[in-house]
């Protein structure tokens, strides 16, 4: 089987979960992957009413479902029948930009869906001011704070705000991973070339706005941070606004060069912090209001006083007692909320499953030091329990290869994927290396 096949079989279950069994009977099933040329799967369907349908309905959803699979994929060549055209752009696959398209604005992240608190009170301020004035008001806007807390939403708010107040703005988001990405594909495609370093300059410096969102990922790339330095200084001498986002303070992003720091922490700093037992009612509220559903304060409670920090485990907690309420053909109350979650919620008893929980728990069974476990080392008795305990991250949390990679150490992804795979080959083969791995599991999951 080749290798599109393996990433599109695993996109296919992404999608069965995604979307309706209708339109996946449809229009999924038709869609047959041919080749992958590069980071850009090309996908083929019989005639030019699936393609319209596939280009004007489901491309983002497939797009979605590409990144959750963790494809590396980042692209869509739509092809119909015979033909070789892209029916997404009219051309062929070779000609054309080096660079794949930007990234999308979500139009649901608004400031009007965004909940405030006292914990976001100050960000919600700042970004509506810089979304009214851009350029003018807070330049650069630097908003930090952990996970979960709603600091994409509130870009994508100051976005959507700018294009309404003037359509012609040019609007760009992205990631720090995309921003990096692009001047990989140029280095490796473009070789570096006049033109191809232009086009990489345009997309990012012909823009009104730029938004950046993870900055911390700039921490030992030395070509993306010189890079983003001057992408950085243009834009701000032509007083052109900058928004970015990092989990943690610039002073906290290690290597990051002094330049870029002093440079991010010339504008307006603004922390976002864990909402507050009121904040976290009124967010679930307003979740379920969206979803057509009545959740009353009594409900809201319960679970905003058994989740965690973060706003994300707030909506997994709704999203399963909204999945219950669907299975039994009922109202969502407070017996069905706690039968609900009953195996789901925080006690004193049972640890929240983080990345420092695993590693220390792997240091503590092959009695090594932490920081030669996440260190440089290559002999056997570290590399070994290093690849053990990416395997174990990787089976237990569903968070992103990057975000592994870097609580190991800062390592590639492509580290991670080598590590996970080879380990889940050992445990088939190696009698040893599967009774360690299972006992780690029972240690890090408690039973």
């Amino acid at each position: 089987m080749e290798n599109y096949q393996i990433l599109w079989n695993r996109t296919l279950e992404v999608l069965k979960e995604k979307m309706s069994t209708i339109t996946y009977s449809t229009y999924i099933v038709k869609i047959t992957p041919i080749d992958l040329i590069g980071r850009k799967i090309v996908l083929n369907v019989p005639t030019e009413l699936f393609a319209r349908e596939i280009s004007s309905r489901l491309l983002e959803k497939i797009l979605q479902a590409l990144d959750l699979a963790e494809t590396g994929v980042n692209a869509i060549k739509l092809t119909v029948g015979d033909s070789d055209v892209d029916y997404l752009t009219g051309s062929g696959g070779d000609s054309g930009s080096l660079l794949e398209s930007s990234m999308e604005i979500n139009p649901k992240y608004t400031f009007d869906s965004f909940v405030v608190g006292s914990s976001n009170k100050f960000l919600f301020s700042a970004a509506r001011a810089v979304a009214e004035d851009p350029g003018n008001n807070y330049n650069p806007l630097f908003i930090y704070g952990e996970t979960g807390l709603g600091k994409t939403h509130i870009m994508h708010a100051i976005a959507n705000c700018v294009k309404e107040n003037n359509p012609t703005a040019n609007v760009l988001y992205a990631t720090c991973e995309k921003f990096t990405n692009d001047l990989i594909t140029i280095i490796r495609q473009g070789k570096g070339s006049a033109a191809a370093s232009q086009e990489f300059r345009n997309r990012y410096r012909n823009v009104d706005v730029l938004i950046i969102d993870d900055v911390q990922f700039l921490a030992n790339k030395e070509a993306t941070q010189e890079e983003f330095f001057h992408t950085f200084n243009e834009l701000y001498n032509q007083d052109k606004q900058i928004i970015l986002s990092a989990d943690c303070h610039p002073r906290e992003i290690g290597t990051l060069s002094e330049r870029l720091k002093t440079r991010f922490e010339g504008g307006l700093m603004a922390q976002v912090l864990p909402p507050d037992i009121e904040t976290k009612i009124a967010i679930l509220q307003r979740k379920a209001e969206e979803r057509k559903y009545i959740l009353n304060t009594e409900v809201a409670t319960f679970l905003a006083e058994n989740s965690g920090s973060d706003i994300r485990s707030l909506e997994g907690l709704l999203k399963k007692v909204i999945f219950a309420s669907l299975l039994h053909e009922s109202p969502i109350t407070i017996n069905l909320a706690m039968e609900t979650l009953k195996q789901a919620v925080n006690n004193e008893s049972k640890e929240v499953m983080t990345t420092t929980n695993i590693i220390n728990t792997v240091c503590s069974f092959y009695n090594i030091s932490k920081n030669d476990l996440l260190g440089k080392k290559k002999n056997k008795e570290l590399v070994e329990p290093r690849q053990i305990c990416i395997f174990l991250i990787t089976e237990l949390m569903s968070i992103p290869l990057v975000t592994i990679g870097q609580a190991m150490g800062g390592r590639d992804h492509t580290t991670v994927i080598h590590a996970r795979d080879k380990i889940a080959e050992l445990i088939k083969t190696n009698p040893r290396i599967a009774t360690e791995v299972n006992d780690l599991k029972n240690l890090i999951l408690k039973k």
